[in-house]
């Protein structure tokens, strides 16, 4: 027998159903950065109209006036959306109550401890929470432990008495952006979606299918929540692997970039993972810790995450180690040396300088007495510590002029042929001087 609940729950779900099928469904995105941004423009483009929610002030000036702060993002697609009126910013969360999809794209970084900092995402719970009415969808696409959806957004929801999976939808579906990569962009990266229970899974990939090419379907959020920790835990330990090649191959005089083109030749069986300064950006650097804090919590070690970790985060002092060894090979020291840095973005061609190495680089180098100066085309002024420096014009007379060139960051727009012309000595971390053609330059390699 057919109950009045029943039916009212199973409207809930057909008529939210309904709108998404016409695009009349409401989107909110809560953290308009490099993913929600994005995502919100993506949901525009497919015919929805969105409201983008931010808390940061000089970021919804910079959308008032159609200026977009994400390279991703062109600022004539942004003023497009928003002369439509299909896309709005907003820092009033009154709104909320009015989308019929609501889409969590907020920042979890660690703590000091390298635990979870899921603050933002239980700030915006809040939000919603106190809004929420039946009918309404909510997904999570912040990097989390396992269970984040589950254990903290699910109580918070069904605190005023709607249920999930019945009132209310909640799902994960974990974000995966490549910031500065123009081959796959928010529409054509395969979406992986995972709900609550079997209904919010079905609503949540209706929606995204309805945005994005292709999406994937499991069979929980905690599936998905951790789909997207083994995803960048699986680069940091190959990374790793990369970086303690390069320490070992470096005492055995061996030059690890030519031994890894030669294992790259195998056609099964091995997948390039290049070594660095250090890993960067909000992914690589602190998704597997969220996994492996969760394993602790179950009573259970994971070792090789741990010491992948370990590895990738001693590449800067790596690199400190070798300035300072090939300073000394020329009778100098770190001390009162010019010391000059080549990009400070954590990747190529982006302007993005979370967790980027080359910021310990720069104020280890600071601390041992060192004059440094950087030059990146994207990050015009950099605030490191106690430091605040701008970058400088990268000229063949200050190449001459520096002690040390180091690469860090191997940017597009750098001319490699002209720095190992101009430099005498230079600590090229990511082998992108490889091949180039004269110059007077010493190369160290990493």
């Amino acid at each position: 027998m057919t109950t009045h609940a029943t039916r009212v729950r199973t409207s809930a779900a057909d008529a939210l159903a309904e709108k998404i099928d016409r695009r009349t469904a409401r989107m909110g995105v809560i953290g308009l950065g490099y993913v929600g941004l994005p995502l919100a423009l993506t949901f525009v483009e497919a015919g929805f109209p969105a409201v983008g929610f931010e808390v940061n002030h000089e970021r919804l000036d910079q959308l008032a006036n159609g200026e977009s702060y994400i390279s991703d993002v062109a600022s004539e697609d942004l003023r497009a959306a928003m002369a439509t009126g299909g896309f709005q910013a907003s820092g009033n969360f009154d709104l909320l109550g009015e989308m019929d999809c609501i889409l969590i794209c907020v920042p979890t970084p660690l703590s000091k401890s390298k635990e979870p900092d899921i603050s933002a995402i239980v700030a915006a719970g809040r939000e919603i929470a106190a809004r929420l009415s039946p009918g309404q969808l909510v997904v999570l696409e912040s990097t989390t432990y396992p269970g984040t959806t589950e254990e903290v957004l699910q109580p918070m929801f069904e605190a005023g008495g709607l249920r999930v999976g019945e009132d209310v939808f909640l799902a994960f579906s974990p974000e995966r952006v490549d910031p500065g990569n123009p081959n796959y962009v928010t529409r054509t990266i395969p979406k992986v979606v995972g709900g609550i229970t079997p209904t919010c899974t079905r609503m949540t990939a209706q929606l995204y299918r309805a945005a994005i090419e292709q999406v994937y379907v499991v069979s929980s959020a905690r599936v998905a929540e951790t789909t997207k920790l083994l995803e960048n835990t699986f680069r940091s330990v190959n990374i790793g692997l990369g970086n303690e090649m390069a320490i070992l191959c470096r005492h055995l005089g061996i030059d690890v970039w030519e031994v890894i083109d030669a294992a790259a030749t195998k056609p099964f069986g091995f997948m390039a993972h290049y070594p660095g300064p250090g890993i960067g950006g909000h992914c690589i650097p602190l998704d597997p810790y969220y996994l492996s804090w969760k394993a602790r919590l179950n009573g259970y070690e994971a070792k090789l995450i741990g010491l992948a970790s370990e590895i990738n985060a001693s590449m800067p002092r790596h690199v400190m180690q070798i300035i300072q060894d090939v300073l000394n090979d020329c009778g100098k020291c770190v001390r009162n040396a010019r010391i000059l840095l080549l990009g400070v973005a954590y990747k190529p061609n982006v302007s993005d300088t979370r967790e980027s190495p080359a910021l310990e680089i720069l104020e280890m180098l600071h601390q041992k007495g060192a004059h440094v100066e950087y030059s990146d085309p994207f990050v015009p002024s950099l605030d490191v510590g106690t430091l605040f420096l701008r970058s400088v014009y990268l000229s063949p007379e200050l190449l001459q002029a520096m002690d040390c060139v180091v690469i860090i960051t191997n940017h597009k727009a750098f001319n490699y042929g002209e720095i190992v012309t101009h430099a005498s000595l230079v600590v090229d971390t990511r082998n992108a001087t490889r091949g180039v053609a004269g110059g007077q330059a010493r190369v160290i390699y990493l």
